[in-house]
């Protein structure tokens, strides 16, 4: 019988139960304040194209129980999916979908589910359809869609979503090198990524090696659509791509966790179909006082590919994913607190 979290006690990992399936590459958002946390779509242990699914699954944390929510709607479950939430309304963008020959197809649609309804609405879709994004919402209105893998590859583009209107605009591009696999989030009208995966150069190895680039961007008070952006120096530890990421917006912080140092598919394998390593790092980046912080290289419950680190009241929260032996994880895990 699953107990009750009680907020404020010592022992709260072992009280937060496991997804009612494995799944990762999913998208996590919250709703009411944090007590309702959403894993949309992914794929499952399988890992083959028939194991991506369109589920939705919401824990209910003063229950502690999982319930299942109507499907994503579309053609097909999606993974590298971008989530967020406003309005007390989900919002969900792009991702991509496989075929049974291992093709990849972007998908640009955007979907608005109403928990009061029960349902899901149709937006207006992406100009430049991606996944694998960084993505961020401001003033409750405004989502920023970052970079992310389109069908001719990684972009720079950092397209704007208006939620009040149901419009699309273009932001500032970030100056660097197009990415995806990227991780990020937004707080306190700015924007702070990190890493992912760019295009190789060469002419051997893989088709895409890590970026060690990390970039802030301000945005503008009075325009939406333009960002000042400036690069910063390199992040505690060696991750580099799938990074779990999300804003702390009550301490004015983007915190990360995990990741690895190499380029990997939805598999946990890299180029040469090899298991990559996963961090056991986290940090944070703190907007404010403009600076990194270490908080733990010791994190046991090393992980990758959750799309997003969401606040409760019992903490920070990485919801699914790959796990240190690069295993699809049912796992719910607190990230480690300064």
């Amino acid at each position: 019988m699953l107990c009750t979290i009680a907020i404020g006690s010592e022992d709260l990992q072992s009280k937060i139960p496991a997804m009612p399936a494995a799944v990762t590459d999913n998208a996590v958002v919250t709703l009411r304040n944090g007590l309702d946390v959403y894993s949309l779509m992914g794929i499952g242990p399988k890992r083959t194209w028939d194991d991506v699914t369109s589920q939705v699954y919401i824990l209910h944390i003063a229950s502690a129980k999982w319930s299942a929510g109507p499907r994503v709607p579309g053609v097909g479950g999606r993974l590298g999916a971008s989530a967020v939430s406003a309005k007390e309304k989900i919002y969900v963008f792009g991702g991509f979908l496989l075929d049974s020959k291992g093709n990849r197809f972007t998908a640009g649609d955007v979907n608005m589910f109403l928990p009061r309804d029960q349902k899901w609405y149709r937006g207006a879709d992406i100009p430049i359809p991606v996944d694998s994004a960084v993505i961020g919402v401001n003033h409750d209105r405004y989502v920023y869609l970052v970079g992310g893998r389109s069908k001719n590859g990684p972009v720079n583009n950092v397209q704007v979503y208006d939620i009040q209107k149901n419009t699309w605009g273009e932001a500032t591009p970030f100056p660097g090198t197009p990415v995806y696999g990227h991780a990020g989030g937004l707080g306190d009208d700015t924007i702070v990524f990190v890493d992912g995966a760019k295009k190789n150069t060469g002419d051997s190895g893989p088709p895409y090696v890590p970026s060690d680039d990390c970039w802030i961007g301000r945005i503008d008070k009075k325009n939406p659509n333009k960002i000042e952006w400036k690069k910063l120096p390199p992040h505690p530890g060696r991750a580099r791509f799938g990074i779990v990421a999300g804003a702390r917006e009550k301490d004015r912080q983007i915190l990360f966790s995990g990741g690895s140092p190499s380029v990997h598919d939805f598999k946990g394998l890299d180029w040469q179909g090899k298991p990559v390593e996963f961090s056991r790092v986290t940090f944070s980046y703190d907007v404010r006082a403009n600076r990194w912080d270490l908080v733990t290289d010791e994190n046991e419950d090393a992980h990758s590919d959750s799309r997003g680190i969401v606040s409760t009241p019992i903490g920070h929260l990485v919801v699914g994913g790959l796990n240190r032996e690069a295993s699809v994880s049912s796992r719910v895990e607190i990230v480690p607190r300064y």
